[in-house]
């Protein structure tokens, strides 16, 4: 495949209202694969994800918080860049509505389509969803009310507004679908857009008068009072980002090759987005995948009920590649998965740990027993080149289903090797053979399963880019496109190498590492009204004194620190709160204090939680800390008082 085929993948541009969720992480994390891999097989790739930032829901918000909107598009807009730099996404950028050349880009596009003529000025009345940023005919809502998307109630607006002819396109559109196959995946989704289109389309009110937080129209409009419809702006991050409107340094990357949305937000992107993109002769993306939505232990998760997934605790407690593993392998793309504790330990206990895992176990233990570590892949083609064949034609399979979003069919495909391996020892029984002088059969055999794994490491890289770091410097290789061409193009074996002991990749999980809490189980606290002063607690579930005297909060000495190695978040204290022996607490303050830092400090304690667990290592107590946009402080007495003394 050529080194100078572009490679364009997005992920929505996620929107500031809240922080980031499962679904987000789940989305970002396979377009990081997704670019992972072209840049593998030596493609030139843009990567682009980031936030949208614009629109009423927005600047309402901000109000509720007593700042300005641009203060708190800031503040959301920076926990989604910090996690993903955690993560170890490798975008190559990441845009942001609120930048400069993005809002210069959307208008030039405002001007291009109504000098095309397929933007004019009229009066607009409809019922409005301030939560979807949408208007809705009447016959589509909920008891003549409620928004057919959120459920929330919706408003009567009227407004002068400027119109896109959406309905000129309808036919255009059609005929993209038609000629198109995959041009929407999974194609179900393309047959409920089809569906929706052949209804007949109405035009699109793309500006508001209503608030003020957005893009201006261009001033040769001179029209001031109008500020762009949120999908507009948000729609056009895909080029903005190239340098469309600016410097157009990197529009040869469009069309987008693969642009994942999650399946709430098909409609802009499969019939707006296009419309747009012929309004303004540009080329429509290859592909638009919308995937499902995620439950949680088969529940729709929900902040009032307490489920909502954190996808850095989760990252935390059982490692960040384990976790991109598993929510690529456990649901099909497009169809909703439910996220328990329970499932992902299969997958890392069955999958990881005993079908990969544990075959390089093996490898390292038969290579160090019978060779001292050599392995020698040469005759392989003698004696096991069946076993060779089965494994090459399932990993030709691969490439088509990563593009066609088809990654946990590719992913299980790619175990299919790694079956062959584990029974291919099970076979011949390289003990039996060692007993009766067929080394060089045993010697071809470790070369086997060496190659096998090497071959399935460089493509499963792109999923789990460190564990296969780990395994091709065992196997004494380095996977990069050259490697990538050698192996899987080219069908070849690996060189004689001395093979590296390396620790077990994936220690088995015996229980669950995050404590839920169950909402049967949490004592409701009811809240009676009784004057208006009291409504700045709404929402707060108040609790009474005794409620409050159930927590045990102590004053603690920090007298053992150290970082967790493989966590960039959590400090491993022992903590002495006037017990027979220090608590050992697990702490996610690495960013703010170091070992050094907190050593010989006090500390406040939760001291009767329940014990959990973090990355493996048992945690008895909590800190008290406060944390806002400039960052964590532990809650400290003023001055120090005696270890395990009770706060009241």
């Amino acid at each position: 495949m050529s080194c100078h085929f572009k490679s364009y993948i997005t992920t929505p541009i996620y929107y500031v209202n809240d922080i980031a969720h499962i679904g987000h992480a789940y989305t970002t994390i396979i377009a990081d694969s997704l670019a992972r891999y072209a840049r593998l097989i030596g493609q030139e790739t843009f990567f682009l994800t980031g936030t949208d930032e614009h629109g009423q829901k927005i600047e309402e918000s901000a109000k509720l918080r007593g700042k300005e909107p641009q203060a708190y598009a800031d503040e959301i807009s920076a926990t989604f860049k910090n996690l993903w730099d955690d993560f170890d996404i490798s975008y190559d950028k990441f845009i942001r509505t609120t930048d400069k050349d993005h809002k210069i880009g959307v208008q030039k596009a405002f001007t291009t389509m109504h000098k095309r003529g397929d933007i004019y000025k009229d009066k607009y009345k409809g019922h409005y969803c301030i939560s979807c940023e949408t208007f809705f005919p009447k016959t589509q809502l909920v008891d003549d009310e409620f928004c057919p998307e959120c459920g929330k109630s919706t408003s009567i607006v009227e407004e002068e507004s400027y119109f896109f002819r959406l309905s000129a396109y309808q036919d255009k559109l059609l005929a993209w679908y038609e000629n198109n196959p995959d041009c929407i995946l999974p194609k179900s989704k393309r047959n409920e857009v089809i569906r929706f289109v052949e209804g007949g389309l109405e035009d699109l009110s793309i500006t508001r008068t209503s608030f003020d937080w957005g893009v201006k129209l261009p001033d040769d409009f001179n029209d001031s009072k109008h500020v762009m419809y949120v999908w507009l702006d948000a729609l056009m991050n895909y080029v903005t980002a190239l340098g469309y409107g600016t410097d157009d340094k990197n529009m040869d990357f469009w069309p987008a090759r693969v642009q994942l949305i999650g399946k709430d937000i098909l409609r802009f992107h499969a019939i707006y987005w296009p419309a747009f993109l012929m309004s303004l002769d540009l080329p429509l993306p290859k592909h638009i995948g919308a995937h499902g939505w995620w439950t949680r232990n088969g529940e729709k998760m929900s902040k009032s009920k307490g489920n909502v997934v954190n996808p850095r605790e989760v990252a935390d407690a059982y490692g960040l590649e384990n976790f991109r593993y598993f929510m690529l392998r456990e649901v099909p793309f497009g169809g909703d998965g439910d996220f328990s504790q329970k499932a992902l330990i299969d997958r890392i206990n069955s999958d990881l740990g005993n079908d990969l895992g544990n075959l390089l176990n093996r490898l390292i233990g038969m290579s160090g027993k019978y060779f001292d570590g050599r392995v020698e892949s040469d005759k392989v083609a003698n004696h096991y080149q069946a076993e060779l064949n089965e494994v090459n034609e399932s990993l030709a399979k691969l490439e088509p289903m990563l593009f066609e979003l088809q990654i946990h069919r590719y992913l299980e495909e790619l175990w299919r090797p790694l079956s062959v391996a584990n029974k291919a020892i099970d076979k011949y029984q390289p003990w039996t053979m060692m007993k009766e002088d067929r080394i060089e059969e045993t010697m071809a055999l470790n070369g086997l399963i060496a190659t096998i794994l090497a071959k399935v490491s460089i493509m499963l890289h792109a999923i789990m880019p460190k564990t296969t770091q780990n395994i091709a410097m065992a196997l004494g290789f380095e996977i990069n496109p050259e490697s990538f061409v050698k192996l899987i193009r080219n069908d070849e074996i690996l060189e004689t190498f001395i093979i590296e002991k390396i620790p077990p990749l994936f220690p088995r999980v015996e229980e669950e590492l995050i404590v839920e809490i169950k909402p049967e189980k949490v004592e409701k606290a009811t809240v009676k009204k009784e004057s208006k002063k009291e409504d700045k607690n709404e929402g707060v579930a108040l609790i009474g004194i005794d409620q409050f005297f159930q927590t045990s909060l102590k004053i603690g000495t920090v007298v053992g620190a150290e970082e967790v190695s493989k966590s960039k978040k959590l400090l491993l204290l022992q903590v002495d709160i006037g017990e027979d022996k220090p608590r050992q607490v697990v702490a996610g303050i690495k960013e703010w204090y170091s070992a050094q830092d907190i050593l010989n400090t006090q500390v406040c304690v939760v001291a009767n939680l329940q014990p959990a667990k973090l990355m493996g290592m048992k945690s008895e107590g909590m800190l008290l800390a406060a944390k806002d946009a400039d960052g964590l402080c532990l809650i400290r007495p003023e001055k120090p008082k005696t270890t395990g003394t009770s706060i009241s």
